[in-house]
């Protein structure tokens, strides 16, 4: 079994919090993360229908049964329950009783906000990082075939062909995550809509071309990319504000959180096609920054990631503003060193009087540069401080 670097922080959340509500995408290992975590609390799983029968027609009985606390997994399937988990929680003193979790994340966060806020912790769980797969040796040999396969578990877990898992995965999201929070008609036009968009990944969010291509009203397209970033689909990065000049680009970017479902939307169906994939660069830019905002979710951070961008034509990928620290960094695919890649930071250490950055790339030569550049391949996120 994989570990997982989330398992610290949601170990000392338990002895903080009276309850913890682990989120995250459909089939992140969130229920294998808290079963194994805390291995002596029950469990129950209320898409069993006997179990959601009792708590439906009984709450407080259902709840009565664990004096102790439980693991109580698919909560969202039976909202009563949290005016009765209020209560409990209320009046007691004990820490870590309940740990709850679900694959709805818009209803979960919802109930929690709307009967438990103040009362529960939350703990983010993405897919794999590609150091949890590396110190199982699980993580594949080239960055192509690691941009086809993605991250989530069960392509590792059950060795399950990516071409057969993601179609089923996104049929399943759609037909029944997104009906039961939004009620769209058709979903064959919401599919449309990831489709296009996952062709922007890497890309400033421009809700009006994406609306002319998909022909849905601009009203109804920022709604579904709501939709979109609270199930933990997309991540919208934002642009840094600081006013060095006037012309800063304001719009977020669009980065879908695994690559292995951009390539599914984009009908990539091996790694090598990625080669010389026009969109291999973005595509490989979405696994890096999400790596990041990884490295930051698991130990219970927001992360401090933004990008940067005038209307020169300027940019910075990736600003990590860590409590006023600053550091840019820039992204590319390429895997020989050429000196492209450090034009767009010296303009930005210049304008900002910074004087460290941070190349992230596809080669293995490393190099600390006399200006505070630092080149590193991007597998060593882990470990880079920032």
């Amino acid at each position: 079994m994989i570990s997982r670097e989330a398992r610290i922080k949601l170990i000392d959340l338990s002895k903080s919090f009276k309850a913890i509500a682990v989120i995250g995408p459909r089939q992140a290992g969130k229920t294998t993360l808290v079963k194994t975590t805390f291995p002596n609390k029950p469990y129950y799983s209320l898409e069993n229908p006997d179990i959601r029968s009792f708590a439906n027609d009984d709450p407080r009985g259902f709840l009565k049964s664990m004096p102790n606390g439980a693991i109580l997994d698919e909560v969202q399937r039976v909202p009563l329950l949290f005016s009765y988990l209020q209560e409990i929680l209320d009046n007691s003193s004990q820490k870590g009783i309940f740990i709850l979790t679900g694959s709805n994340n818009f209803l979960l966060q919802e109930n929690i906000s709307q009967t438990l806020a103040g009362r529960v912790a939350y703990l983010n769980l993405l897919p794999f990082t590609a150091n949890e797969l590396k110190s199982e040796k699980l993580l594949p040999e080239t960055d192509e075939e690691i941009l086809f396969k993605g991250f989530y578990p069960p392509i590792y877990d059950q060795n399950i062909n990516p071409t057969d898992w993601m179609p089923n995965y996104i049929k399943t999201y759609i037909e029944r995550d997104v009906r039961q929070i939004k009620n769209i008609t058709d979903l064959l036009v919401f599919e449309k809509f990831m489709r296009v968009l996952a062709g922007r990944t890497g890309q400033e969010l421009n809700l009006s071309a994406i609306s002319n291509e998909v022909d849905v009203n601009l009203k109804t397209i920022q709604s579904w990319i709501g939709i979109l970033e609270n199930s933990f689909i997309i991540y919208l990065l934002k642009p840094y504000y600081h006013n060095y000049n006037k012309t800063i680009v304001k719009r977020p970017k669009v980065y879908f959180y695994d690559t292995g479902l951009v390539c599914s939307f984009l009908r990539i169906s091996n790694a090598t096609q990625l080669e010389n994939h026009p969109l291999k660069g973005s595509i490989f830019e979405t696994m890096v920054v999400i790596e990041l905002v990884k490295k930051f979710t698991n130990i219970g951070i927001t992360p401090p990631l933004f990008y940067w961008r005038d209307k020169t034509g300027h940019e910075i990928d990736v600003v990590v503003d860590n409590n006023g620290k600053l550091t840019p960094i820039e992204i590319k695919s390429g895997k020989t060193i050429n000196t492209d890649f450090f034009k767009h930071l010296k303009y930005w250490n210049n304008l900002s009087k910074n004087d460290n950055s941070l190349i992230i790339y596809s080669g293995n030569q490393e190099q600390q540069r006399s200006d505070g550049a630092v080149v590193t391949n991007w597998q060593n996120i882990n470990h880079i401080n920032i």
